[in-house]
C-alpha cells in the first residue's frame, strides 16, 4: 500500500535505538527524508549510514531533548538540510521518578515533565506554524498506555497523560489547517536496552512468567515494529480522518475502554 509519503521530512527525537530506530526507519522506507536526533553521537551516525546505505535519504543530530538549546539545533540543522519538516514524531520517553511519591524528590518528577511532555511542547512550538500555513502536516506523540490507566512511575504516568491530553487539545485546533495530531500508546515493548529487556535479565524466570501470565494476552512482551508501522500509517495520506486520537499498540494489555 503506497502511504502517500515519498518526499515528505520527518523529524523523529530518540532515533538512534528501539522504538524511535524502528520509525525512522519505516518512514525512510515509505519515502520520507528522515532527521533523527539522539544523545549518543556515535549512534546517531551509524543509524544514519545504516539507512543511507539502503538508499534513503536521512541525516542526524547530537540532542539532548531536555536542552531546548538542542531542540533548536535539532530543528535549525533539519531546516538547512533537508527544508521544513512535514511530519514530527516526538518518541523520547522515559521514567525519571519512583512508582511512590514519597520515594520521587521534586527534581525527579520535574525531570520527567520536561523529558516525557515539555521536550515534546518545544519542539511542536518549532514546527506548527508552517505545516498550517502549508496546510499539511502530521504530529504524533509517543505516549504510553500508562498515560491512560494506571501504571509506570508518578511523573511517568502524571507526563504521559499530559502529553495525551495536549495532543486531543491542539488537534482540535490544528484540524482545520490540515495539520494532524495524535498518539500512540504503546504497552511494555521489548528491545536491547529497554526497560523490559533489563526486567528480563534482573528479575527470577518465574517472576517474569508471572507477569507475562497476569499482564500480557499474547503470552509474551510487544516488539518494536508494529510501533513504526503505526506511526508510518497515521503520518499518511491514507489516515487524513484520523486527529486527536490516541492508538493503543499493546496486545491487548490495557485493561481500559477509553
Amino acid at each position: 500500500m503506497d502511504l502517500g509519503l515519498e518526499g515528505r521530512i520527518a523529524m523523529v527525537t530518540g532515533g538512534s535505538h528501539g522504538l524511535g530506530y524502528q520509525i525512522a526507519s519505516c518512514l525512510a522506507r515509505e519515502g520520507c527524508k528522515v532527521s533523527l536526533c539522539a544523545r549518543d553521537k556515535r549512534r546517531v551516525d551509524e543509524v544514519v549510514s545504516e539507512i543511507q546505505s539502503q538508499g534513503f535519504t536521512a541525516r542526524g543530530s547530537q540532542a539532548d531533548v531536555t536542552n531546548e538549546a538542542d531542540l533548536q539545533l535539532f530543528y535549525n540543522e533539519t531546516l538547512d538540510q533537508l527544508g521544513h519538516p512535514d511530519i514530527l514524531v516526538n518518541n523520547v520517553g522515559g521514567r525519571r521518578g519512583s512508582v511512590n511519591f514519597a520515594d520521587t524528590s521534586m527534581d525527579q518528577f520535574i525531570a520527567g515533565l520536561d523529558l516525557n511532555l515539555i521536550s515534546a511542547v518545544r519542539l511542536t512550538k518549532l514546527v506548527i506554524d508552517h505545516m498550517k500555513s502549508q496546510e499539511w502536516g502530521r504530529i504524533i506523540n509517543i505516549a504510553s498506555i500508562s498515560g491512560r490507566e494506571h501504571g509506570g512511575s508518578i511523573d511517568y504516568m502524571t507526563a504521559k497523560a499530559a502529553l495525551i491530553a495536549f495532543s486531543k487539545h491542539l488537534a482540535l485546533q490544528s484540524a482545520q489547517y490540515n495539520v494532524l495530531v495524535n498518539c500512540v500508546a504503546p504497552g511494555s515493548i521489548d528491545f536491547p536496552g529497554s526497560t523490559w529487556d533489563r526486567y528480563q535479565r534482573i528479575e527470577p524466570p518465574d517472576v517474569v512468567a508471572e507477569f507475562i501470565d497476569r499482564n500480557l494476552p499474547m503470552g509474551k512482551f510487544g516488539w518494536p515494529e508494529p510501533i513504526g508501522e503505526t506511526v508510518a500509517f497515521l503520518a499518511s495520506e491514507k489516515a487524513d480522518l484520523i486527529t486527536g486520537a490516541c492508538l493503543n499498540v499493546d496486545g491487548g494489555q490495557s485493561h481500559s475502554l477509553i
